[in-house]
């Protein structure tokens, strides 16, 4: 199965089905189905060749969700990136992956400017909104969204090209990389088919359901939405961003969501809000949380507004996409657990030597299945340092660089990056273990723990936290707090009160501004 195949059977079983909701605007399967038809060829004509990568520089919008499925239509591979990308970003990816072709918007034109005349292998440029520009390189093509996809009549009658396999790529998405550099996680149909299916089935998605998200698209957890409704004909809601929590609350009702995917970051937003009662939302029958794990405190709130919604706490990385999920029945019993193996994956804690540990025992986590990544675009070290051969089978299996624990039961616990554990007294801290403790107090909104130099120690523990509305604490109550539940040498030497953490877009603290 491709991933196309999600849009063209889906309009062929229900063409009428509303399939996407966008700034008020409702799109049926079949106008989908027809749009990237026409994106499709229109790309042929431009010269786009199978395998070929095309970026897609646009924000959670119908014109994303049809690029998205034109290009794989006409055999390529997408590239989401985030319109909030710096040109030089922009443009160094769009390098890397030697795309042929940009998708994009004229509202944009000032950062298109700045980064389309460094991308040498561009070909062709397709520009939503009015009068698109011209570019300095005569090479590359321009058109606009309408004469590529309204307008559409050249090749009409282009036969649609099957990918070669199922191990074609699909997607290339970018994350950080450790040199400073994004690295571009290759993905192909066979992984994203496998994981979606696999996420659906957990969620028991179904055509029924309806689900806003305020994600961007370029974020991977964003981008599954759009594909997993599709998969299963459901009806996606897209929001451009959570700035508006209010609005995000009148569509929750208005359209009677169903499902709804958080980050931590809107989850504090949410429980804040006034007005909201136990009950408030009758049709909302999940509600799924990555990227960062919950505090007890969210949980409880949660749990207390939502009390007959499932929440589904959840754990991956974009070089697999999901790794775990904890059952919604777990999440009273074991709330800081991210849960077990979503189905059809393995997952394994493991020594340095590769050895599965026992319950308890932190090691790295391991993960095999068919929705592991192929590699780092044209990154062959460090690929080889993430996936090596399995012992038990001699596949190739993600090494996470993550640290975990399980349980006796077999739940996941985790424990940190392996970046990110501080060495101090000869010791080795997990900063995550000790935001636990901080987080229990319930003064305590958020917490961050980083190392700081030490001549003597090497590091000392240096704890950040914001505090709830009302709250007061002195560090002379936290450092009492922490010594009664936490070992010597995991105690902070710093303590310091901060209004707000610094977090990216998605809701993940920026240690290194607070280093």
């Amino acid at each position: 199965m491709r991933v196309e195949d999600f849009l063209i059977q889906s309009a062929r079983k229900n063409p009428d089905k509303i399939a996407l909701i966008c700034q008020q605007a409702r799109f049926t399967y079949r106008d989908i189905d027809q749009a990237s038809d026409r994106l499709a060829r229109s790309l042929w004509a431009g010269g786009v060749v199978r395998g070929d990568r095309i970026g897609i520089f646009l924000d959670n919008a119908v014109e994303a969700v049809i690029s998205i499925f034109g290009v794989l239509k006409a055999a390529g591979v997408f590239v989401m990136i985030n319109p909030s990308t710096p040109p030089h970003k922009l443009a160094y990816i769009l390098n890397d992956c030697r795309a042929v072709g940009l998708i994009s918007h004229t509202q944009y034109t000032d950062m298109l400017i700045k980064s389309v005349p460094c991308i040498a292998s561009l070909r062709l440029l397709i520009l939503g909104g009015l009068a698109p520009f011209e570019v300095e390189n005569k090479g590359v093509l321009v058109m606009g969204w309408d004469e590529a996809v309204v307008q559409q009549t050249e090749y009409i009658n282009h036969p649609m090209l099957e990918p070669l396999n199922e191990q074609t790529l699909a997607m290339v998405i970018y994350t950080s990389g450790t040199t400073g550099f994004p690295k571009g996680v290759m993905m192909t149909h066979l992984n994203i088919v496998s994981v979606a299916a696999s996420i659906t089935q957990y969620l028991e998605n179904r055509s029924d359901d309806i689900i806003l998200s305020a994600l961007p698209l370029s974020f991977d957890y964003g981008l599954y939405q759009v594909l997993m409704a599709f998969k299963v004909g459901a009806t996606i809601l897209l929001e451009k961003s959570f700035a508006f929590p209010q609005v995000i609350i009148n569509q929750l009702l208005e359209k009677k969501v169903t499902g709804l995917p958080l980050v931590p970051m809107m989850v504090a937003i949410l429980i804040k809000m006034k007005g909201l009662t136990p009950g408030h939302f009758p049709c909302l029958r999940y509600i799924t949380n990555t990227a960062d794990t919950l505090s007890l405190l969210h949980i409880k709130k949660m749990r207390f507004l939502f009390p007959e919604t499932k929440i589904f706490s959840m754990y991956g990385q974009t070089e697999c996409k999901r790794i775990s999920y904890l059952p919604p029945d777990q999440i009273d019993i074991r709330p800081d657990s991210v849960g077990i193996a979503i189905p059809n994956t393995e997952v394994t804690v493991v020594d340095e030597r590769g050895e599965r540990v026992g319950p308890g025992v932190v090691g790295e986590l391991v993960v095999r299945g068919a929705h592991v990544m192929q590699g780092y675009w044209e990154k062959e070290e460090e690929t080889k340092r993430a996936l090596r051969p399995w012992h038990l089978s001699g596949e190739k299996v993600l090494y996470t660089r993550d640290l975990f624990k399980t349980d006796a039961e077999g739940f996941l616990y985790f424990v940190g990056r392996q970046d990110d554990i501080i060495k101090t007294r000869g010791e080795k801290v997990s900063p995550k273990e000790v935001e636990r403790v901080l987080c229990a107090l319930p003064e305590v909104a958020e917490a961050a723990v980083i190392g700081v130099p030490d001549p003597v120690l090497g590091h000392v523990i240096k704890a950040l936290i914001v505090l709830t509305s009302g709250g007061s604490l002195t560090p002379e109550a936290v450092l009492l707090h922490c010594k009664q539940n936490l070992e010597a040498f995991m105690i902070p030497k710093f303590v310091v009160f901060l209004e707000a953490l610094p977090k990216t877009e998605m809701g993940k603290i920026k240690k290194g501004e607070l280093s």
